[in-house]
């Protein structure tokens, strides 16, 4: 009955006329910053974290909520029409959708990302109402050292789950917590590896790196192709929905997703990203039926599965953030900063001390969803003619973008110059073949790691044994090396290689 209650009193927030409007523009927002290729969830975040000053608490959260599990659904336009993802959670859904969509089955595709992000999302939403509480009464539980093991955990994880090759996922991590080392010593007040640039005493900025390396390094990326290879294919979409066979054979493949992506969600460095990336692994590995197409040459289920584990993950990935107040990915991390930038501390006591805001919010994902599958089915077309922009001039409009969104953050022009350094650093991660989410989860776990780790030895007055001693902080640790073992053994080595291989 609370569970009921609770979004009853989330309901009866949400649906006013302000708070829908701001859904609205959020759905609408991501879905097109999800089309469009280049931007993302993360950097379009980044540029609209100053107009939230003036914005409600709500009303901001409902916004930026729906820009980012709106991008999700937007992301899969792009990939399966034209076989380049909006976003970095549809990459695996441009290997079959693009596929489909040269065999004239571009509708069906398109239907079946539509479906199985609103059902995921549903499912998504109905697990962060279900759980949110239960983890919420755990949290007080959770002191520094409990936070410092959890976040080690979710290091790991991200390397295990990380596709590619485990060294360059490791590399990744390190880097990007040797980044956040850069800045003042909270415990000292000492400037560390600070070059002597006063602009690195407060660290390097997230949004300048996160906008650099998944911006201007796709950017950069795509003018070193040929113009023939950034060519649009064009396609008319006939079919819309999916036959019986399609339903079928892709309902499975949602519920899987959904699964998987709810699971994937939860831990730090898991997410939309992650979760797609997963799911097309699970999918490929289950067992083919007669007549059904290959994975890479138009699979329905290679475009359901993927599409409904980035959105459940999407959905999913607030619960650590509204009930731990530790981010699992990217987007969390600005959804904290926005959190901050209007007085709300993310933690447990969110949900005591401000229940309209936490079930506001959640009863806001249902109403978005709602939303964007209205929207993206009977906009196909407007999205097609909007990627028929020339790309000469569509990439310059997104650097002045991030360039706009980066200095209004701190109002810094160092800033600007930070973005173009990270992005050249983008573009060579991208030919070495490296994933940047590791180097941002390492981004922003690090210092969080840091400051847990000594606030745990201060109040243990030095003693290290803080972490096995403490029942919940010994569990986490011995999960992770556990993880850890398993991960390093060389068969499951080889078949995790073998994976994230395409046939």
């Amino acid at each position: 009955m609370d569970l009921i209650n609770n979004l009853s009193l989330g309901f009866s927030v949400a649906f006013t006329a302000q708070h829908l409007l701001y859904a609205f523009i959020g759905c609408l927002l991501g879905t097109v910053i999800g089309v469009l290729p280049g931007l993302g969830p993360t950097a379009t975040i980044a540029m609209l974290l100053p107009a939230t000053y003036a914005l409600p608490p709500l009303a901001a959260l409902i916004m930026l909520a729906g820009i980012y599990y709106g991008a999700q659904y937007g992301g899969s336009t792009t990939a399966i029409l034209v076989n380049l993802p909006g976003e970095a959670a549809s990459v695996v859904t441009a290997l079959d959708g693009y596929q489909m969509a040269r065999r004239g089955r571009a509708g069906p595709a398109l239907a079946a990302a539509g479906i199985g992000s609103f059902i995921a999302g549903c499912i998504g939403t109905l697990v962060l109402a279900a759980f949110a509480v239960p983890l919420v009464e755990m949290a007080f539980e959770f002191g520094p050292a409990e936070y410092f093991s959890l976040m080690i955990l979710g290091l790991i994880g991200a390397v295990v789950l990380a596709s590619g090759s485990l060294l360059k996922a490791i590399a990744m991590i390190l880097l990007g917590l040797l980044i956040g080392l850069v800045g003042t010593d909270v415990n000292s007040g000492e400037v560390r590896y600070g070059l002597n640039i006063p602009e690195l005493s407060d660290g390097i900025s997230f949004i300048a790196v996160a906008m650099g390396i998944f911006g201007y390094g796709d950017i950069i990326n795509s003018l070193s192709n040929s113009q023939e290879k950034r060519e649009i294919f064009k396609t008319k979409v006939k079919q819309l929905f999916p036959s019986k066979q399609d339903f079928k054979e892709m309902m499975p493949a949602i519920l899987r997703g959904t699964t998987l992506g709810s699971l994937l969600g939860i831990l730090p460095g898991g997410g939309a990203l992650l979760s797609s990336f997963a799911s097309y692994t699970v999918e490929k590995k289950m067992k083919m039926k007669p007549g059904e197409v290959t994975f890479g040459q138009g699979n329905i289920r290679g475009v359901a599965g993927p599409e409904s584990a980035n959105n459940a993950g999407s959905q999913t990935s607030f619960i650590p953030m509204l009930t731990l107040g530790i981010p699992p990915n990217a987007v969390m991390a600005l959804m904290v900063g926005a959190m901050m930038i209007h007085n709300i501390q993310p933690g447990p006591q969110v949900m005591s001390s401000n229940p309209e805001l936490f079930w506001g919010l959640i009863a806001s994902m249902w109403i978005g969803n709602a939303m964007l599958i209205v929207l993206n089915l009977p906009l196909i077309g407007i999205w097609i003619k909007l990627l028929t922009v020339p790309y000469r001039w569509l990439f310059p409009a997104i650097v002045l973008f991030c360039a706009i969104g980066v200095y209004t953050t701190n109002n810094s022009t160092f800033d600007i110059w930070m973005v173009a350094v990270f992005g050249l650093l983008g573009y060579v991660f991208i030919k070495l073949g490296c994933e940047p989410a590791p180097l941002l989860l390492g981004l922003i776990l690090g210092p969080m790691i840091e400051e847990n780790l000594r606030r745990a030895l201060l109040l243990s007055r030095g003693d290290w044994s803080v972490f096995v001693t403490r029942p919940i902080s010994a569990t986490l640790l011995v999960i992770a090396v556990l993880l850890l073992i398993v991960m390093l053994s060389p068969s499951i080595k080889k078949k995790r290689q073998e994976a994230f291989v395409e046939d």
